[in-house]
Protein backbone atom coordinates (compact mmCIF):
# COMPACT_ATOMS: atom_id res chain seq x y z
CA UNK A 1 0.00 0.00 0.00
CA UNK A 2 2.45 2.10 1.30
CA UNK A 3 4.58 1.81 -2.49
CA UNK A 4 0.95 2.13 -4.33
CA UNK A 5 0.38 5.06 -2.33
CA UNK A 6 3.75 6.72 -4.07
CA UNK A 7 2.98 5.26 -7.60
CA UNK A 8 -0.22 7.17 -7.35
CA UNK A 9 1.07 10.84 -6.29
CA UNK A 10 3.88 10.01 -8.99
CA UNK A 11 1.18 9.63 -11.61
CA UNK A 12 -0.75 12.52 -10.74
CA UNK A 13 2.55 14.47 -10.18
CA UNK A 14 4.90 13.22 -13.19
CA UNK A 15 7.39 16.19 -11.76
CA UNK A 16 8.27 13.75 -8.99
CA UNK A 17 11.21 11.37 -9.56
CA UNK A 18 10.18 8.24 -7.57
CA UNK A 19 12.18 5.00 -8.13
CA UNK A 20 11.62 1.80 -5.81
CA UNK A 21 14.93 0.74 -6.30
CA UNK A 22 16.62 1.97 -3.37
CA UNK A 23 15.85 4.03 0.05
CA UNK A 24 17.54 6.79 -1.01
CA UNK A 25 15.35 7.38 -3.81
CA UNK A 26 12.20 6.76 -1.77
CA UNK A 27 13.13 9.76 -0.04
CA UNK A 28 13.66 12.00 -2.29
CA UNK A 29 10.46 11.44 -4.07
CA UNK A 30 9.32 11.48 -0.35
CA UNK A 31 10.70 15.24 -0.51
CA UNK A 32 9.13 16.24 -4.05
CA UNK A 33 6.31 15.74 -2.66
CA UNK A 34 6.28 17.80 0.38
CA UNK A 35 7.34 20.17 -2.01
CA UNK A 36 4.68 19.82 -4.36
CA UNK A 37 2.31 19.96 -1.40
CA UNK A 38 3.87 23.38 -0.40
CA UNK A 39 3.41 24.51 -3.99
CA UNK A 40 -0.38 23.94 -3.22
CA UNK A 41 -0.24 25.85 -0.04
CA UNK A 42 1.14 28.77 -1.71
CA UNK A 43 -1.16 29.07 -3.89
CA UNK A 44 -3.98 28.66 -1.38
CA UNK A 45 -2.65 31.43 0.48
CA UNK A 46 -1.36 34.01 -2.50
CA UNK A 47 -4.66 33.65 -4.46
CA UNK A 48 -7.23 32.75 -1.94
CA UNK A 49 -9.43 36.23 -2.12
CA UNK A 50 -9.58 35.64 -6.26
CA UNK A 51 -9.97 31.91 -6.18
CA UNK A 52 -12.74 32.13 -3.16
CA UNK A 53 -14.51 34.75 -5.06
CA UNK A 54 -14.45 32.77 -8.15
CA UNK A 55 -15.45 29.57 -6.98
CA UNK A 56 -18.71 31.55 -4.83
CA UNK A 57 -19.82 32.95 -8.36
CA UNK A 58 -19.47 29.53 -9.85
CA UNK A 59 -21.41 28.36 -6.73
CA UNK A 60 -23.88 30.42 -7.82
CA UNK A 61 -23.87 29.39 -11.54
CA UNK A 62 -23.89 25.71 -10.41
CA UNK A 63 -26.74 26.04 -7.85
CA UNK A 64 -29.87 26.31 -10.55
CA UNK A 65 -28.04 24.32 -13.70
CA UNK A 66 -27.23 21.49 -10.92
CA UNK A 67 -30.95 20.93 -9.91
CA UNK A 68 -32.16 21.32 -13.51
CA UNK A 69 -29.82 18.79 -14.85
CA UNK A 70 -31.01 16.37 -11.88
CA UNK A 71 -34.16 16.95 -12.78
CA UNK A 72 -33.88 16.46 -16.14
CA UNK A 73 -32.28 13.16 -15.92
CA UNK A 74 -34.77 11.60 -13.79
CA UNK A 75 -32.91 11.61 -10.76
CA UNK A 76 -33.96 13.42 -7.75
CA UNK A 77 -33.06 16.70 -7.95
CA UNK A 78 -30.40 16.75 -4.42
CA UNK A 79 -28.11 14.80 -6.36
CA UNK A 80 -27.34 17.35 -8.71
CA UNK A 81 -25.87 19.61 -5.95
CA UNK A 82 -24.30 16.00 -4.35
CA UNK A 83 -22.62 15.61 -7.79
CA UNK A 84 -20.91 19.59 -8.11
CA UNK A 85 -20.16 19.12 -4.45
CA UNK A 86 -18.30 15.89 -5.43
CA UNK A 87 -16.83 17.25 -8.40
CA UNK A 88 -15.25 20.48 -6.41
CA UNK A 89 -14.23 18.73 -2.68
CA UNK A 90 -12.97 15.39 -4.33
CA UNK A 91 -11.80 15.48 -8.23
CA UNK A 92 -10.34 19.00 -8.16
CA UNK A 93 -7.14 18.02 -6.50
CA UNK A 94 -6.57 15.15 -9.43
CA UNK A 95 -7.56 17.23 -11.87
CA UNK A 96 -5.39 17.32 -15.02
CA UNK A 97 -6.97 20.64 -15.79
CA UNK A 98 -6.93 22.90 -12.71
CA UNK A 99 -8.99 25.67 -14.02
CA UNK A 100 -11.70 23.50 -15.67
CA UNK A 101 -15.11 23.14 -13.00
CA UNK A 102 -15.85 19.26 -12.62
CA UNK A 103 -19.63 18.77 -12.25
CA UNK A 104 -22.90 17.38 -13.58
CA UNK A 105 -23.90 18.82 -17.66
CA UNK A 106 -26.52 19.16 -19.30
CA UNK A 107 -24.99 17.79 -22.18
CA UNK A 108 -24.94 14.13 -20.83
CA UNK A 109 -28.82 14.71 -19.60
CA UNK A 110 -29.99 12.77 -22.65
CA UNK A 111 -27.78 9.69 -21.77
CA UNK A 112 -28.65 9.89 -18.37
CA UNK A 113 -32.39 9.40 -19.08
CA UNK A 114 -32.14 7.24 -21.38
CA UNK A 115 -30.27 4.91 -19.45
CA UNK A 116 -32.59 5.09 -16.43
CA UNK A 117 -35.76 4.29 -19.17
CA UNK A 118 -33.74 1.85 -20.59
CA UNK A 119 -33.50 -0.23 -16.92
CA UNK A 120 -36.88 0.30 -16.28
CA UNK A 121 -37.33 4.21 -14.83
CA UNK A 122 -38.07 5.10 -11.47
CA UNK A 123 -36.12 3.99 -8.46
CA UNK A 124 -34.61 0.92 -9.85
CA UNK A 125 -33.72 2.35 -13.34
CA UNK A 126 -31.71 5.49 -10.99
CA UNK A 127 -29.65 2.45 -9.21
CA UNK A 128 -29.58 0.83 -12.53
CA UNK A 129 -28.15 3.67 -13.92
CA UNK A 130 -25.77 4.41 -11.06
CA UNK A 131 -24.05 1.08 -11.56
CA UNK A 132 -23.30 2.11 -15.25
CA UNK A 133 -21.63 5.36 -14.20
CA UNK A 134 -19.59 3.33 -11.46
CA UNK A 135 -18.64 1.15 -14.28
CA UNK A 136 -18.27 4.21 -17.18
CA UNK A 137 -15.87 5.53 -14.21
CA UNK A 138 -13.39 2.50 -13.98
CA UNK A 139 -13.35 2.54 -18.04
CA UNK A 140 -12.41 6.43 -18.07
CA UNK A 141 -9.60 5.59 -15.92
CA UNK A 142 -8.32 2.80 -18.05
CA UNK A 143 -8.49 5.47 -21.04
CA UNK A 144 -6.50 7.64 -19.19
CA UNK A 145 -3.26 4.94 -18.10
CA UNK A 146 -3.69 4.45 -21.96
CA UNK A 147 -3.23 7.73 -22.63
CA UNK A 148 -6.85 7.58 -24.25
CA UNK A 149 -7.72 11.67 -23.66
CA UNK A 150 -4.91 12.30 -27.28
CA UNK A 151 -7.48 9.92 -28.91
CA UNK A 152 -10.21 12.44 -27.98
CA UNK A 153 -9.00 15.65 -29.58
CA UNK A 154 -9.02 14.09 -33.06
CA UNK A 155 -12.81 12.93 -33.43
CA UNK A 156 -13.84 14.34 -36.47
CA UNK A 157 -14.78 18.57 -35.91
CA UNK A 158 -17.46 17.80 -38.19
CA UNK A 159 -18.96 14.81 -36.12
CA UNK A 160 -18.20 16.63 -32.87
CA UNK A 161 -20.49 19.48 -33.28
CA UNK A 162 -23.51 17.59 -34.84
CA UNK A 163 -23.07 15.26 -31.86
CA UNK A 164 -23.69 18.62 -29.63
CA UNK A 165 -25.93 20.09 -32.02
CA UNK A 166 -28.25 16.67 -31.61
CA UNK A 167 -28.19 16.96 -27.66
CA UNK A 168 -29.04 20.89 -27.82
CA UNK A 169 -32.18 19.82 -30.00
CA UNK A 170 -32.83 16.82 -27.64
CA UNK A 171 -32.55 19.12 -24.44
CA UNK A 172 -35.06 21.40 -26.18
CA UNK A 173 -37.20 18.67 -27.21
CA UNK A 174 -38.50 17.78 -24.03
CA UNK A 175 -38.06 21.50 -22.14
CA UNK A 176 -40.23 23.59 -24.25
CA UNK A 177 -42.84 21.13 -22.87
CA UNK A 178 -41.65 21.87 -19.12
CA UNK A 179 -42.00 25.62 -19.92
CA UNK A 180 -45.33 25.15 -21.25
CA UNK A 181 -46.25 23.08 -18.18
CA UNK A 182 -47.10 20.90 -20.11
CA UNK A 183 -46.75 17.17 -19.79
CA UNK A 184 -46.89 14.93 -22.90
CA UNK A 185 -48.12 11.02 -22.90
CA UNK A 186 -48.77 8.42 -25.64
CA UNK A 187 -51.52 6.58 -26.10
CA UNK A 188 -50.87 4.11 -22.98
CA UNK A 189 -50.57 7.07 -21.02
CA UNK A 190 -46.85 6.80 -20.50
CA UNK A 191 -44.16 10.21 -20.99
CA UNK A 192 -43.17 10.40 -24.63
CA UNK A 193 -39.22 10.59 -24.54
CA UNK A 194 -38.38 10.33 -28.15
CA UNK A 195 -37.05 13.80 -29.08
CA UNK A 196 -39.03 13.92 -33.04
CA UNK A 197 -42.51 12.71 -31.50
CA UNK A 198 -41.77 15.45 -28.58
CA UNK A 199 -41.16 18.00 -31.33
CA UNK A 200 -45.02 16.45 -33.00
CA UNK A 201 -46.47 17.31 -29.97
CA UNK A 202 -45.42 20.50 -29.43
CA UNK A 203 -48.28 22.11 -30.78
CA UNK A 204 -50.48 20.13 -28.31
CA UNK A 205 -48.91 21.92 -25.37
CA UNK A 206 -49.29 25.33 -26.67
CA UNK A 207 -53.15 24.48 -27.15
CA UNK A 208 -52.98 22.76 -23.28
CA UNK A 209 -50.49 24.84 -21.45
CA UNK A 210 -50.42 26.11 -18.11
CA UNK A 211 -50.59 30.02 -18.54
CA UNK A 212 -48.98 30.78 -15.06
CA UNK A 213 -46.54 28.49 -16.09
CA UNK A 214 -45.83 29.30 -19.09
CA UNK A 215 -45.68 33.11 -18.07
CA UNK A 216 -42.91 32.59 -15.93
CA UNK A 217 -41.02 30.35 -18.09
CA UNK A 218 -41.33 33.12 -20.70
CA UNK A 219 -40.10 35.78 -17.93
CA UNK A 220 -36.81 33.62 -17.27
CA UNK A 221 -36.26 32.95 -21.30
CA UNK A 222 -36.20 36.59 -21.47
CA UNK A 223 -33.98 37.72 -18.39
CA UNK A 224 -31.33 34.91 -19.42
CA UNK A 225 -31.44 36.03 -22.84
CA UNK A 226 -30.99 39.26 -22.55
CA UNK A 227 -28.86 39.81 -19.17
CA UNK A 228 -25.42 39.16 -20.89
CA UNK A 229 -26.72 42.14 -23.32
CA UNK A 230 -27.98 44.74 -21.12
CA UNK A 231 -25.60 43.95 -17.52
CA UNK A 232 -24.24 46.84 -16.02
CA UNK A 233 -20.75 46.81 -15.37
CA UNK A 234 -20.84 46.72 -11.37
CA UNK A 235 -22.74 43.41 -12.06
CA UNK A 236 -20.82 42.00 -14.48
CA UNK A 237 -20.00 39.20 -12.18
CA UNK A 238 -23.62 38.18 -11.04
CA UNK A 239 -24.56 34.67 -13.93
CA UNK A 240 -27.78 35.28 -15.50
CA UNK A 241 -29.51 32.43 -13.74
CA UNK A 242 -28.55 33.88 -10.33
CA UNK A 243 -30.37 37.58 -11.63
CA UNK A 244 -33.15 35.44 -13.45
CA UNK A 245 -33.94 33.43 -9.64
CA UNK A 246 -33.91 36.68 -7.89
CA UNK A 247 -36.89 38.03 -10.47
CA UNK A 248 -38.32 34.58 -10.86
CA UNK A 249 -38.79 33.00 -7.46
CA UNK A 250 -41.12 36.64 -6.30
CA UNK A 251 -42.56 36.75 -9.23
CA UNK A 252 -44.24 33.18 -9.60
CA UNK A 253 -45.69 33.55 -5.61
CA UNK A 254 -47.05 36.60 -6.81
CA UNK A 255 -49.11 35.08 -9.82
CA UNK A 256 -50.05 32.43 -7.44
CA UNK A 257 -48.02 30.17 -9.24
CA UNK A 258 -47.37 28.31 -5.76
CA UNK A 259 -51.33 27.48 -5.20
CA UNK A 260 -51.47 24.75 -7.95
CA UNK A 261 -51.27 21.74 -6.24
CA UNK A 262 -51.09 17.94 -7.47
CA UNK A 263 -53.47 15.02 -6.41
CA UNK A 264 -51.21 14.49 -3.23
CA UNK A 265 -51.66 18.22 -2.21
CA UNK A 266 -47.87 19.30 -3.45
CA UNK A 267 -46.88 22.00 -5.46
CA UNK A 268 -47.34 21.20 -9.02
CA UNK A 269 -44.62 23.34 -10.62
CA UNK A 270 -42.17 23.18 -7.74
CA UNK A 271 -39.42 20.67 -6.43
CA UNK A 272 -39.98 19.04 -3.16
CA UNK A 273 -36.96 19.34 -1.30
CA UNK A 274 -38.02 17.34 1.59
CA UNK A 275 -34.83 15.47 2.53
CA UNK A 276 -31.68 16.88 3.07
CA UNK A 277 -28.10 15.88 2.46
CA UNK A 278 -27.82 13.31 5.71
CA UNK A 279 -31.53 11.75 4.87
CA UNK A 280 -30.38 10.77 1.29
CA UNK A 281 -26.41 10.30 2.08
CA UNK A 282 -25.63 6.29 1.44
CA UNK A 283 -24.71 3.83 -1.18
CA UNK A 284 -27.97 3.21 -3.21
CA UNK A 285 -26.44 1.90 -6.34
CA UNK A 286 -27.19 -1.45 -7.94
CA UNK A 287 -24.94 -3.57 -9.99
CA UNK A 288 -28.02 -6.03 -11.50
CA UNK A 289 -27.58 -4.10 -15.10
CA UNK A 290 -24.77 -6.78 -15.36
CA UNK A 291 -27.12 -8.83 -16.25
CA UNK A 292 -28.82 -7.13 -19.17
CA UNK A 293 -25.21 -7.63 -20.82
CA UNK A 294 -25.56 -5.48 -24.26
CA UNK A 295 -27.56 -3.11 -22.82
CA UNK A 296 -25.41 -2.47 -20.07
CA UNK A 297 -22.21 -2.60 -22.13
CA UNK A 298 -23.71 -0.18 -24.60
CA UNK A 299 -24.67 2.56 -22.01
CA UNK A 300 -20.90 1.95 -20.32
CA UNK A 301 -19.63 2.57 -23.60
CA UNK A 302 -21.55 5.78 -24.13
CA UNK A 303 -21.58 7.12 -21.12
CA UNK A 304 -17.55 7.07 -20.78
CA UNK A 305 -17.30 7.88 -24.36
CA UNK A 306 -19.48 10.84 -24.80
CA UNK A 307 -18.22 12.26 -21.26
CA UNK A 308 -14.58 11.77 -22.28
CA UNK A 309 -15.08 13.79 -25.23
CA UNK A 310 -16.67 16.79 -23.83
CA UNK A 311 -14.35 16.64 -20.73
CA UNK A 312 -11.49 16.70 -23.36
CA UNK A 313 -12.98 19.49 -25.23
CA UNK A 314 -13.47 21.23 -22.69
CA UNK A 315 -9.95 20.58 -21.47
CA UNK A 316 -8.93 22.24 -25.17
CA UNK A 317 -10.83 25.51 -24.83
CA UNK A 318 -9.45 26.19 -21.30
CA UNK A 319 -5.90 25.93 -23.23
CA UNK A 320 -6.32 28.07 -25.72
CA UNK A 321 -8.23 30.76 -22.96
CA UNK A 322 -5.32 30.85 -20.83
CA UNK A 323 -1.52 31.74 -21.33
CA UNK A 324 -0.09 29.51 -18.94
CA UNK A 325 3.21 27.66 -20.27
CA UNK A 326 2.22 24.24 -18.81
CA UNK A 327 -0.95 22.93 -21.33
CA UNK A 328 -3.78 20.62 -19.53
CA UNK A 329 -2.95 16.96 -18.61
CA UNK A 330 -6.04 15.26 -20.52
CA UNK A 331 -5.14 12.12 -19.61
CA UNK A 332 -4.69 12.77 -15.86
CA UNK A 333 -8.09 15.16 -16.19
CA UNK A 334 -9.64 11.80 -17.40
CA UNK A 335 -8.70 9.69 -14.46
CA UNK A 336 -9.87 12.51 -12.29
CA UNK A 337 -13.27 12.52 -13.62
CA UNK A 338 -13.32 8.35 -13.46
CA UNK A 339 -12.31 8.95 -9.94
CA UNK A 340 -15.21 11.15 -9.24
CA UNK A 341 -17.62 9.19 -11.87
CA UNK A 342 -17.26 5.83 -9.08
CA UNK A 343 -17.67 8.42 -6.10
CA UNK A 344 -20.96 9.62 -7.07
CA UNK A 345 -22.25 6.91 -8.49
CA UNK A 346 -22.17 5.07 -5.28
CA UNK A 347 -23.81 7.69 -3.54
CA UNK A 348 -26.75 8.05 -6.07
CA UNK A 349 -24.76 11.00 -8.22
CA UNK A 350 -24.83 11.89 -11.61
CA UNK A 351 -21.85 11.71 -14.00
CA UNK A 352 -19.40 14.03 -13.63
CA UNK A 353 -17.61 15.99 -16.41
CA UNK A 354 -14.89 19.06 -16.81
CA UNK A 355 -18.08 21.66 -17.88
CA UNK A 356 -17.11 24.15 -20.35
CA UNK A 357 -19.88 26.82 -19.36
CA UNK A 358 -18.81 26.98 -15.80
CA UNK A 359 -14.88 26.30 -16.72
CA UNK A 360 -15.27 29.64 -18.80
CA UNK A 361 -17.03 31.50 -16.30
CA UNK A 362 -14.56 30.47 -13.70
CA UNK A 363 -11.62 31.88 -15.54
CA UNK A 364 -13.76 35.45 -16.30
CA UNK A 365 -14.31 35.22 -12.74
CA UNK A 366 -10.83 35.99 -12.20
CA UNK A 367 -9.62 32.29 -10.84
CA UNK A 368 -6.15 31.36 -10.51
CA UNK A 369 -5.60 28.09 -9.06
CA UNK A 370 -7.23 24.51 -8.57
CA UNK A 371 -8.71 26.01 -5.13
CA UNK A 372 -11.33 27.98 -7.49
CA UNK A 373 -12.79 24.36 -8.21
CA UNK A 374 -12.40 23.61 -4.15
CA UNK A 375 -14.14 26.51 -3.08
CA UNK A 376 -17.00 25.81 -5.64
CA UNK A 377 -17.21 22.35 -3.85
CA UNK A 378 -16.77 23.61 -0.70
CA UNK A 379 -19.85 26.20 -0.59
CA UNK A 380 -22.05 23.57 -2.53
CA UNK A 381 -21.85 21.27 0.06
CA UNK A 382 -22.46 23.49 2.84
CA UNK A 383 -25.68 24.64 0.94
CA UNK A 384 -26.39 21.00 0.67
CA UNK A 385 -26.17 20.63 4.65
CA UNK A 386 -27.55 23.86 5.74
CA UNK A 387 -29.59 25.76 3.23
CA UNK A 388 -30.83 22.63 0.39
CA UNK A 389 -34.70 23.60 1.62
CA UNK A 390 -34.70 26.86 -0.06
CA UNK A 391 -34.24 25.14 -3.49
CA UNK A 392 -38.04 24.26 -3.44
CA UNK A 393 -38.56 28.37 -4.32
CA UNK A 394 -37.11 27.60 -7.58
CA UNK A 395 -39.94 27.04 -9.73
CA UNK A 396 -40.28 24.00 -12.18
CA UNK A 397 -40.71 26.13 -15.54
CA UNK A 398 -37.41 28.86 -14.56
CA UNK A 399 -34.98 25.55 -14.41
CA UNK A 400 -36.34 24.44 -17.67
CA UNK A 401 -35.69 28.05 -19.48
CA UNK A 402 -32.37 27.65 -18.05
CA UNK A 403 -32.00 24.07 -19.89
CA UNK A 404 -33.43 25.51 -22.67
CA UNK A 405 -30.62 28.68 -22.80
CA UNK A 406 -28.04 25.85 -22.67
CA UNK A 407 -29.70 23.72 -25.51
CA UNK A 408 -30.19 26.96 -27.89
CA UNK A 409 -26.26 27.60 -26.86
CA UNK A 410 -25.16 23.83 -28.30
CA UNK A 411 -27.78 23.53 -31.45
CA UNK A 412 -27.55 27.40 -32.85
CA UNK A 413 -27.98 27.59 -36.37
CA UNK A 414 -24.21 29.30 -35.84
CA UNK A 415 -22.71 26.09 -35.51
CA UNK A 416 -24.27 24.78 -38.56
CA UNK A 417 -22.89 28.27 -40.73
CA UNK A 418 -19.89 27.76 -38.96
CA UNK A 419 -19.06 24.18 -40.15
CA UNK A 420 -20.67 25.13 -43.27
CA UNK A 421 -17.57 27.82 -43.59
CA UNK A 422 -15.04 25.69 -42.78
CA UNK A 423 -16.49 23.60 -46.07
CA UNK A 424 -19.53 21.85 -47.80
CA UNK A 425 -18.11 18.43 -47.27
CA UNK A 426 -18.38 18.67 -43.67
CA UNK A 427 -22.00 19.57 -43.77
CA UNK A 428 -23.12 15.98 -44.67
CA UNK A 429 -21.42 14.56 -41.22
CA UNK A 430 -22.50 17.05 -39.50
CA UNK A 431 -26.16 16.44 -40.74
CA UNK A 432 -25.80 12.45 -40.71
CA UNK A 433 -24.67 12.67 -36.95
CA UNK A 434 -28.05 15.06 -36.30
CA UNK A 435 -30.34 12.99 -37.97
CA UNK A 436 -29.12 9.87 -36.90
CA UNK A 437 -28.53 10.83 -32.84
CA UNK A 438 -32.21 11.95 -32.71
CA UNK A 439 -33.94 9.13 -34.57
CA UNK A 440 -31.81 5.91 -32.58
CA UNK A 441 -29.34 7.58 -30.16
CA UNK A 442 -25.82 9.16 -29.53
CA UNK A 443 -23.54 5.74 -29.99
CA UNK A 444 -25.32 5.16 -33.47
CA UNK A 445 -25.00 9.02 -34.82
CA UNK A 446 -21.43 9.56 -34.05
CA UNK A 447 -20.88 5.82 -35.78
CA UNK A 448 -22.62 6.62 -38.89
CA UNK A 449 -21.65 10.23 -38.59
CA UNK A 450 -17.75 9.02 -38.64
CA UNK A 451 -18.43 6.86 -41.12
CA UNK A 452 -19.47 9.10 -43.41
CA UNK A 453 -16.72 11.39 -43.09
CA UNK A 454 -14.29 8.66 -43.99
CA UNK A 455 -16.24 8.19 -47.20
CA UNK A 456 -15.97 12.11 -47.58
CA UNK A 457 -12.30 11.52 -47.23
CA UNK A 458 -11.92 8.77 -49.47
CA UNK A 459 -13.86 10.65 -52.50
CA UNK A 460 -11.29 13.63 -52.23
CA UNK A 461 -8.00 11.36 -52.56
CA UNK A 462 -7.60 9.18 -49.87
CA UNK A 463 -5.65 6.27 -49.54
CA UNK A 464 -6.11 2.71 -48.09
CA UNK A 465 -2.35 2.55 -47.21
CA UNK A 466 -2.67 6.15 -45.30
CA UNK A 467 -6.21 4.97 -43.49
CA UNK A 468 -4.64 4.13 -40.40
CA UNK A 469 -0.80 4.78 -41.04
CA UNK A 470 0.87 8.30 -40.73
CA UNK A 471 3.53 9.67 -43.01
CA UNK A 472 5.67 12.19 -40.79
CA UNK A 473 8.91 12.69 -40.15
CA UNK A 474 10.93 15.60 -37.40
CA UNK A 475 14.48 16.53 -38.09
CA UNK A 476 16.40 18.91 -35.60
CA UNK A 477 19.28 21.52 -36.78
CA UNK A 478 20.22 22.98 -33.23
CA UNK A 479 16.84 25.04 -31.85
CA UNK A 480 15.04 24.14 -35.53
CA UNK A 481 12.45 21.74 -35.31
CA UNK A 482 10.73 20.59 -38.87
CA UNK A 483 7.59 18.37 -39.13
CA UNK A 484 7.10 16.98 -42.43
CA UNK A 485 4.04 15.40 -43.33
CA UNK A 486 3.34 13.39 -46.44
CA UNK A 487 0.51 11.26 -48.06
CA UNK A 488 -2.37 11.90 -45.70
CA UNK A 489 -3.75 13.13 -42.79
CA UNK A 490 -6.86 13.04 -41.57
CA UNK A 491 -8.66 12.08 -37.61
CA UNK A 492 -8.01 8.19 -38.25
CA UNK A 493 -3.97 8.72 -38.28
CA UNK A 494 -3.11 11.72 -36.63
CA UNK A 495 -2.59 10.17 -33.37
CA UNK A 496 1.06 9.54 -34.46
CA UNK A 497 1.38 13.00 -35.46
CA UNK A 498 0.43 14.22 -32.80
CA UNK A 499 2.62 12.52 -30.41
CA UNK A 500 5.66 13.30 -32.10
CA UNK A 501 4.86 17.01 -32.15
CA UNK A 502 4.14 16.82 -28.40
CA UNK A 503 7.31 15.50 -28.32
CA UNK A 504 9.39 18.91 -29.15
CA UNK A 505 10.39 20.90 -25.94
CA UNK A 506 9.36 23.90 -25.75
CA UNK A 507 10.68 27.56 -26.48
CA UNK A 508 12.21 26.09 -29.75
CA UNK A 509 11.41 27.29 -33.43
CA UNK A 510 9.17 24.83 -35.13
CA UNK A 511 8.10 24.55 -38.92
CA UNK A 512 5.49 22.65 -40.00
CA UNK A 513 5.48 21.55 -43.39
CA UNK A 514 2.45 19.87 -45.53
CA UNK A 515 3.88 20.79 -49.07
CA UNK A 516 4.02 17.23 -49.91
CA UNK A 517 0.50 15.88 -48.11
CA UNK A 518 -2.13 14.64 -50.82
CA UNK A 519 -5.03 15.48 -48.56
CA UNK A 520 -5.30 17.26 -45.35
CA UNK A 521 -8.10 17.31 -43.35
CA UNK A 522 -10.10 19.85 -41.18
CA UNK A 523 -9.53 18.34 -37.98
CA UNK A 524 -6.15 17.96 -38.28
CA UNK A 525 -5.64 21.30 -39.52
CA UNK A 526 -7.53 23.17 -36.52
CA UNK A 527 -5.40 20.87 -34.58
CA UNK A 528 -2.24 21.95 -36.45
CA UNK A 529 -3.66 25.68 -35.92
CA UNK A 530 -3.90 25.03 -31.97
CA UNK A 531 -0.72 23.40 -31.72
CA UNK A 532 0.79 26.44 -33.26
CA UNK A 533 -1.47 28.68 -31.26
CA UNK A 534 -0.47 26.75 -27.52
CA UNK A 535 3.16 26.43 -28.84
CA UNK A 536 3.92 30.45 -29.41
CA UNK A 537 2.02 30.92 -26.26
CA UNK A 538 4.45 28.89 -24.45
CA UNK A 539 7.44 30.91 -25.56
CA UNK A 540 8.33 29.52 -28.96
CA UNK A 541 7.63 30.09 -32.48
CA UNK A 542 5.63 27.73 -34.72
CA UNK A 543 5.13 27.93 -38.65
CA UNK A 544 2.77 25.99 -41.13
CA UNK A 545 4.58 25.97 -44.72
CA UNK A 546 3.56 24.59 -47.75
CA UNK A 547 -0.46 25.40 -48.18
CA UNK A 548 0.60 27.08 -51.28
CA UNK A 549 0.74 23.00 -52.72
CA UNK A 550 -2.96 22.76 -52.15
CA UNK A 551 -6.49 23.70 -52.96
CA UNK A 552 -8.40 24.73 -50.14
CA UNK A 553 -12.23 23.54 -49.55
CA UNK A 554 -13.32 26.86 -48.57
CA UNK A 555 -11.52 30.64 -46.85
CA UNK A 556 -11.90 29.02 -43.39
CA UNK A 557 -8.70 28.34 -41.61
CA UNK A 558 -9.45 25.17 -40.43
CA UNK A 559 -10.91 24.46 -44.28
CA UNK A 560 -9.56 20.83 -45.30
CA UNK A 561 -6.66 21.46 -48.24
CA UNK A 562 -6.20 18.69 -51.40
CA UNK A 563 -2.97 18.92 -53.47
CA UNK A 564 -3.01 20.81 -56.60
CA UNK A 565 -2.80 18.50 -59.78
CA UNK A 566 0.38 18.86 -61.24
Amino acid sequence: MYLFLYALFYYFHPKFLIVFDDSNNVLRGKMKLINELKNELRDFRKNFISDFIAGFLVFLLALPLSIGIAQASDFQPIYGLITAAIGGCIVAFFSGSPLSIKGPAAGLIVLVASSVADFGGGQIGWKLTLGVIIASGFLQVIFGLIRFGSLTEIFPFSVVKGMLAAIGLIILSKQLHSVLGFNPLDDHNKPIIEPIELFLELPKAIQNMNFKAFLVGLVALVILFTWPLIIPQKLKRVPGPVMMLLVIIPFSFLIGLNDLKDEKGLPLYYINFNQGLFDVLTINVNFDGFKQGILFIKHTLIFAIIGSLESMLTVNAIDLMVNKKDKSQPNRDLIAIGVGNIASGFVGGLPIISEVARSTANISYGAKTRWSNFFHGVIMLMFLVYAVKFSSLIPKPALAAILISVGVRLANPSQLMLVLKIGKEQLLAFVVTIIFTLTFDLLVGILIGTISKILILFINGLTFKSLFKSYVQITRVNNLYTITIEESAHFLNFIKIKKEMSAIEIKNNVIIDIGKAKLIDSTVMQNLKNFSEIYIKSGGECTIIGTDNHVAFSNHIYSSLKQKKK
